[in-house]
């Protein structure tokens, strides 16, 4: 369970990070409220696994599906570059992600 908590907070992870573009710094009401509600509720959900997951695992999962995440939408959404870097760079984070959940944290 505490790996779906996890699933859970680092999609609104994701949430939040998407959620900074269209804030425009902060200057727009709406998107500024979801950037403080997906963070805050990201935060939280995370906070919850640590009583079943070790934090440094929690916090490197939480983060590597975050950044992925970002990642591959700002390519879709907001028209980023699709680089064989910024590709293979991905894989690693993945990697790393499944290497961590596989090392046995649980």
């Amino acid at each position: 369970m505490a790996w779906l908590v996890l699933l859970a907070a680092a999609a609104f992870e994701i949430a939040f990070a998407l959620s900074l573009k269209p804030s425009e710094g902060f200057s727009r009401l709406w998107p500024t409220v979801g950037v403080l509600v997906f963070g805050v509720i990201s935060v939280v959900l995370l906070a919850k696994t640590l009583d079943r997951l070790p934090v440094g695992t929690a916090y490197a999962i939480w983060t590597g599906l975050g950044s992925v995440g970002v990642v591959t939408l700002g390519i879709i959404l907001f028209n980023e570059p699709a680089t064989p870097a910024r590709i293979g760079c991905i894989a690693l984070i993945v990697a790393g992600v499944v290497g961590l959940r596989l090392a046995g944290a649980e």
